[in-house]
């Protein structure tokens, strides 16, 4: 196809190193990018080996992204890595949050580039409230519009200066969700006006932002589909959220999707999505993705290139004082 990119997926790897089959099918396969998790990590020396062996797979300088968030959800840790509270629990103590999250992110940052990671799944943007369900509640950053605009915000500028690209998560809310959506799908009934008001408020402020991941999650009163395959909700994020960023699935092997993986991954990218992400590293899995899914290229191909663009060197920074500092404001 003229004009086209590389595949309109990303994925996952089985182990800590990459063996000559996965390599081979990973050059056939032309993934845009790859994502790590803790099944991939065995030390900083070893993990530069990997994310070095993955980008040669495919001939260039494809992004690795991994989520580090802090808290339960984040796939490096102690001896060789900083261990990071739970964002909300950091925010909730913290004397200025939104300086406190830039800091955290810039470091987070520093440590992933160390690495070979150049994407962080962060800024984690859903508005925290009574009814969040537990696997999300503390990883979001505030309870309501200004406070989780502001920290994601920072968030995001953060992992700039720190040399990664950020991905805004979960488009256009999840926080309003009572399942967990790994496990079965949740259903949002709040009506639009409401939503439009509060999280989707959340999203069109940050809109911006380079990279950006759906919400498999119903919002009833606009549509009956998960908003990752649903045309009414992408035209809403891309329409009156704004958002100009390439956007990518949730995992697309979670639970709250129905269909098998072929099913969909088509219906992802009829959809609207501009990519499918898919992270548990299982081989068969991933030839039905790489076998479904179509080629970058057009608007689509024009966001991913804007994005990597914006891919640059780390700022200056005293790690040392920026610790100190963090450990001031969050005592």
């Amino acid at each position: 196809m003229a004009g086209a990119g590389p595949g309109a997926f990303i994925l996952g790897c089985e182990g800590p190193d990459l063996g000559p089959s996965e390599a081979a099918f990973f050059r056939e396969a032309d993934p845009w990018g790859f994502i790590l998790f803790a099944r991939n990590v065995d030390g900083p020396d070893r993990l530069r080996a990997l994310t070095g062996a993955l980008r040669d797979s495919v001939g260039r300088h494809a992004p690795v992204l991994i989520d580090q968030e802090g808290g339960r959800v984040q796939r490096l840790g102690p001896p060789f890595w900083s261990d990071w509270p739970a964002p909300l629990d950091q925010m909730d103590r913290a004397s200025d949050p939104a300086r406190a999250m830039f800091l955290r992110a810039t470091l987070i940052a520093r440590e992933l580039r160390d690495v070979g990671v150049d994407v962080n799944c962060t800024p984690t943007a859903d508005i925290a409230g009574e009814a969040t369900h537990p696997f999300l509640y503390n990883r979001l950053y505030g309870r309501d519009v200004e406070e989780v605009v502001t920290r994601a915000r920072a968030n995001a500028e953060g992992c700039l200066q720190g040399g990664v690209l950020p991905v805004l998560k979960h488009m256009p809310g999840h926080g309003r969700g009572t399942a967990d959506s790994h496990l079965r799908l949740p259903v949002v009934d709040t009506p639009r006006a409401e939503l439009r008001e509060t999280d989707f408020e959340v999203f069109r402020r940050l809109a911006d932002l380079p990279l950006g991941m759906t919400a498999h999650v119903v919002y009833s009163d606009i549509d009956p589909l998960p908003g990752t395959i649903s045309p009414a909700i992408h035209a809403l994020v891309r329409g009156e959220l704004g958002f100009g960023g390439l956007l990518m699935t949730d995992d697309i092997s979670m639970q709250a999707l129905p269909g098998d993986m072929a099913t969909r991954c088509a219906a992802s990218i009829a959809a609207g999505c501009d990519l499918v992400l898919h992270c548990n590293g299982d081989r068969a899995e991933m030839e039905r993705v790489a076998g479904t899914c179509p080629r970058l290229a057009g608007a689509a191909l024009e966001r991913a290139d804007r994005a990597l663009a914006m891919r640059a060197e780390p700022v200056e920074l005293d790690i040392e004082a920026a610790r100190a500092e963090l450990r001031a404001l969050t005592s």
